[in-house]
C-alpha cells in the first residue's frame, strides 16, 4: 500500500490558500474518520465564488465561509450527501441565495438539490464525474488544469470507506480505475492535505482492494466464516473503534464476490461457492 499523507493541524476559521484561485476552509469536526475535519473548497470564477461542500452544520464553519467569500457566493456544488459534507448547505443557501448542485438522485433523501448534475456535465469551470462507490451520490469535480476535487473518493490520508447498501466496492474499484484513466496533478480532497501527483496513490488503493479480495477468498478456503471471522482474520492488531468499519469493509467485498459469483451466503456466514476455484 502506498503511504498516505500526514500534516499539521491546519488553522481554524480562516481561508487558506491552496493553488490560484483555491482556498481551503477546515471545519472543526476532526476524528476518526474525518482526519482534522471536513475540507469546504472555494473556487474563485468570474461570476463569484463556488463552495465546494459547505461542511457540516456548524454556525461558526458557516461565519467563516461567508467571512472568506464576503457572502458573494455563486453556486454551492456537493461532492455528496453524507452529513459532514452536506450538514451546512441549507444556512449556507439561506444566508447566500445560492443555487445548490449535486447528483440528480442524493443519498440523502431529504435532500433536493436546486440542480441535478449528470456525469460529464460542465459547470463553470468545472466538469462533474460521477464517481461512485462510497457512496451512490458522490461526484468529483475537475480543472481544465488537472486539479480534482475528490471528495471522499480519494483522500491522502486514509482509504475510504465503502458501506453497503450505499457503498458499492464493485462500483469504488471501478471509480478508481476510472480516474487512473486521467492524468491529473493534483487532487483536493474532502478531508486530509492536498495530494500532488496522485496516480501513484490511486493504483496503491486499488492494488489494495484487489489483495483484500484475494485474501477474504483465501481466508474462505478454510470453510465457512462470518463477517466477524473474517474481520478478525484479516485486520491483526486493528483499534477496536475501526472494526465496525472494518466489518462493513468486509461485507462490501462480500456482497461484490457474491455478484462476481464466487462466494455464495451460509446462514450468518458466508463460503466459496460450490465449484468454484481460485
Amino acid at each position: 500500500m502506498v503511504g498516505f499523507l500526514t500534516e499539521n493541524a491546519p488553522e481554524r476559521g480562516v481561508a487558506l490558500p491552496v493553488a490560484s484561485g483555491i482556498r481551503r476552509i477546515v471545519a472543526p469536526n476532526a476524528g476518526p474518520m474525518t482526519c482534522h475535519g471536513t475540507n469546504t473548497w472555494l473556487v474563485d470564477e468570474p461570476d463569484g465564488v463556488v463552495v465546494i461542500d459547505p461542511g457540516p452544520d456548524d454556525a461558526s464553519h458557516v461565519a467563516a465561509i461567508l467571512a472568506a467569500t464576503g457572502g458573494q457566493v455563486a453556486r454551492i456544488l456537493l461532492t455528496h450527501t453524507h452529513p459532514d459534507h452536506l450538514g451546512a448547505t441549507a444556512a449556507l443557501q439561506t444566508a447566500t441565495g445560492a443555487p445548490v448542485s449535486a447528483w440528480a438522485k442524493p443519498w440523502f433523501r431529504g435532500f433536493a438539490p436546486t440542480h441535478g448534475i449528470a456525469d460529464g456535465e460542465r459547470i463553470g469551470s468545472l466538469t462533474a464525474l460521477h464517481t461512485p462507490g462510497h457512496a451512490s451520490d458522490h461526484l468529483c469535480f475537475a480543472c481544465d488544469d488537472g486539479v480534482v476535487f475528490t471528495g471522499d473518493h480519494v483522500m491522502s490520508w486514509s482509504t475510504s470507506i465503502v458501506s453497503p447498501p450505499d457503498g458499492d466496492m464493485a462500483a469504488y474499484m471501478a471509480s478508481l480505475r476510472s480516474l487512473l484513466a486521467r492524468d491529473d496533478r493534483l487532487y483536493l480532497p474532502g478531508h486530509g492535505p492536498p495530494l500532488p501527483e496522485p496516480a501513484a496513490l490511486v493504483r496503491g488503493m486499488l492494488s489494495h482492494r484487489i489483495a483484500r479480495e484475494a485474501a477474504v477468498l483465501r481466508a474462505l478456503e478454510a470453510g465457512p466464516r462470518t463477517e466477524a471471522d473474517l474481520v478478525e482474520a484479516l485486520y491483526t492488531g486493528l483499534a477496536a473503534h475501526l472494526v465496525p468499519a472494518a466489518r462493513r469493509s468486509v461485507l462490501a467485498h462480500l456482497l461484490k464476490l457474491e455478484a462476481d459469483g464466487k462466494v455464495e451466503r451460509e446462514g450468518e456466514a458466508w463460503r466459496l461457492t460450490l465449484g468454484f476455484e481460485r
